[in-house]
């Protein structure tokens, strides 16, 4: 790894720090950032911004539960699942539904990298697996 490249990484982490407000991102502290980083164009700055947004995407999609679902889905599910994963993590999860018929009934529930799936499609594709 390069000097520059370490140094990007330092960057972008420090910026990353600067973007959170009681550990959740911030919407003002992120235009900030973004407004520092335009006028003080730092070295590599391109490769700073670039390493800052997937450290404030990989954030953001830690604090979101994505419920794909099959058919129709009630918000108090949704609700439900919020509270789950906001247990579970121990930090505040909000849900958002996604339709995906692929799933032919049941839900997968996605919280940044952890995927939870209780559908008809992944007993089937166990089925076929095991045969």
């Amino acid at each position: 790894m390069s000097a520059a490249t370490k140094q990007a990484k330092t960057l972008a982490r420090q910026l990353f720090n600067l973007s959170l407000v009681d550990g959740a991102v911030s919407a003002e502290r992120v235009q900030g950032v973004l407004a520092y980083v335009e006028k003080s164009s730092p070295p590599n700055a391109l490769l700073v911004l670039r390493l800052y947004h997937h450290l404030v995407s990989v954030e953001l999609a830690r604090r979101i539960a994505l419920v794909e679902h099959a058919g129709s889905i009630e918000p108090t599910v949704l609700k439900a699942i919020a509270a789950a994963m906001t247990q579970h993590y121990g930090r505040a999860i909000t849900s958002t539904a996604k339709p995906n018929p692929s799933l032919i009934a049941g839900l997968r529930v996605r919280v940044g990298d952890d995927v939870y799936e209780s559908s008809a499609a992944s007993r089937l594709q166990a089925l076929s697996s095991a045969c």
